[in-house]
């Protein structure tokens, strides 16, 4: 199946390159591109993507505010797109807050070709581009720096199984889901079981999410390693 992807940036060489690279992808079609963020929301609700490219810093309407929109669209409004932020830097307030309001990962600008068309298709599968390294000390350090306003998240935390709640805490520490069945001895398919029922119990979207969860549940803490 082909990957629908929308490119939102205000720069038009950024745009045209990245266009360029997926477009050369037998599975990836770019349906459309926006120089702002209010131009993101009108050209996804008009194309309906799978997966939207967008920049963190834009006029009219920054990306983190058009993911919001994108994300948690009023009544009436279906599509959800999954949302890949870009940024030129690896520290930025938007970029944690993106993951909090649901986007599924970030990508920085100056990354190679081949890690911007493969998050594509991660993000595009359901998938959180958590793997790199640098994302999981960038939502360390801003749950670290800021706590949450999340209502009683550990509460929440009561409706898990043991089990789930130890796979929650895994997901949290980065490791991918061959690591957690390593890890816990299980088959890969019961932890993706689990982890299905963890974002299910906790109504998150995806994994982003339950990494941001945990943190802010107080499962993990940052620094902890697995």
């Amino acid at each position: 199946m082909t990957i629908r992807v929308i490119i939102v940036d205000d720069q038009a060489m950024v745009r045209a390159g990245f266009a360029a690279l997926l477009s050369a992808q037998a599975d990836i079609d770019v349906v459309g591109e926006a120089a702002d963020g209010r131009q993101g929301v009108l050209v996804s609700r008009t194309v309906h993507p799978d997966v939207v490219l967008m920049d963190v810093r834009m006029p009219e309407l920054d990306g983190l505010s058009a993911a919001r929109e994108l994300l948690d669209p009023p009544p009436g409004v279906v599509h959800r797109p999954k949302v890949l932020m870009l940024t030129t830097f690896d520290i930025d307030d938007y970029v944690y807050e993106a993951l909090r309001a649901g986007a599924s990962g970030f990508l920085l600008k100056d990354a190679p070709p081949a890690d911007l068309i493969a998050a594509v298709r991660v993000v595009s599968s359901g998938e959180a581009l958590l793997a790199p390294s640098v994302t999981r000390r960038l939502i360390a350090d801003f749950v670290r720096q800021r706590p949450a306003p999340r209502k009683d998240p550990a509460l929440r935390l009561n409706g898990l199984t043991p089990r789930e709640t130890e796979v929650l805490e895994l997901i949290a520490r980065g490791l991918s889901n061959q690591e957690i069945a390593a890890h816990l001895v299980l088959a890969e398919q019961t932890v993706k079981t689990h982890i299905g029922r963890v974002l299910g119990k906790l109504d998150l979207r995806d994994r982003a999410q339950a990494v941001i969860f945990a943190y802010e549940a107080g499962l993990v803490r940052p620094g902890d390693s697995a």
